[in-house]
């Protein structure tokens, strides 16, 4: 989020607290209302807020701005979250980069500190460059665990916002506390979006159409809000469960290539709704069937 977007919902959440109807001008009508005002789509200080100003106005149907939630708690929660993940992630192949130099091949699998602590006690230093990695190696194992301990906590803390907000998101196959803090705090208000159509854009799981020359063709969105687009992939690319599923999923399940959402075949169980190919028009027919059916090879020869 920019520094002016951080500064518009700072302001807004006081107004909001001092009484006062604010509402939610979306960027793309007030640049919109400045270029069918000026002609121009200039951004500076006095055309945006005249643009704002005049959209708020005659805008019909805005969202009104309501004070900060328990939404917006989760959301906080999510973010610090994946912010020590992302921050583990670093640190963790900086360690096994020291470690595959310390001991021919590293570790061979996912490094944890375990792991590490067990590897870095069997390496005797012989030079003093040796040495020095095993000293940062150590350094930089000190730093996952004390970030192991704090993943710990943030998913407890999460883990107590769920249960606090009384969601029945968590009922749903797949989807754990960690998965349902993204969703909601992500979301945001889901009364802002008009439809599922909408909700769908705005988290990016909307095909784009990329259609030419007469071939309809829909690419996967790239766009809209990635974190949630990362949690609702999470939610739906966990391994089935081979017996009847006692929770409904968050997504209907993938068909594969001709199947249908339930997995079956349809042409395989109904044989005569199978596609006939009709025969290509230049393929050569027998002589036989060529001129009138009374005709016989010799007459036509």
């Amino acid at each position: 989020m920019s520094p002016p977007a951080v500064f518009g919902y700072l302001l807004a959440q006081q107004l909001v607290a001092a009484g006062e109807t604010v509402v939610d001008v979306p960027a793309t009508l007030a640049s919109r209302v400045r270029v069918l005002g000026t002609g121009r789509s200039d951004k500076n200080d006095p055309n945006d807020a005249l643009s704002v100003a005049i959209a708020a106005l005659r805008a019909p149907a805005l969202r009104e701005v309501v004070a900060a939630d328990h939404g917006q708690v989760l959301r906080l929660l999510a973010k610090r979250n994946i912010d020590i993940g992302n921050h583990r992630t670093r640190v963790v192949c900086r360690l096994h980069n020291l470690v595959m130099e310390l001991s021919p091949g590293g570790i061979a699998k996912e490094l944890n500190a375990s792991d590490a602590v067990a590897l870095l006690e069997c390496v005797q230093p012989a030079t003093p460059v040796e040495a020095a990695r095993r000293d940062l190696a150590l350094e930089l194992l000190a730093d996952v665990q004390r970030l192991d301990d704090q993943l710990k906590e943030s998913h407890r803390r999460i883990r107590n916002a769920i249960t606090a907000s009384g969601t029945r998101l968590t009922e749903l196959f797949g989807v754990g506390p960690i998965i349902a803090c993204y969703l909601i705090g992500f979301s945001g208000d889901i009364t802002r979006f008009a439809s599922r159509d909408r909700y769908a854009a705005y988290n990016g799981t909307a095909p784009i159409e990329r259609s030419s020359g007469g071939r309809i063709i829909h690419r996967v969105s790239q766009r809209g809000n990635r974190r949630l687009n990362h949690a609702l992939h999470l939610a739906r690319h966990l391994p089935d469960s081979p017996a009847p599923l006692q929770r409904p999923r968050l997504l209907r399940p993938q068909a594969r290539r001709g199947q249908d959402q339930e997995g079956r075949d349809p042409f395989a169980e109904a044989p005569h709704q199978q596609r006939r190919v009709p025969p290509a028009p230049h393929r050569r027919r027998p002589l036989e069937q060529i001129g009138g059916p009374g005709r016989g090879t010799q007459e036509r020869l």
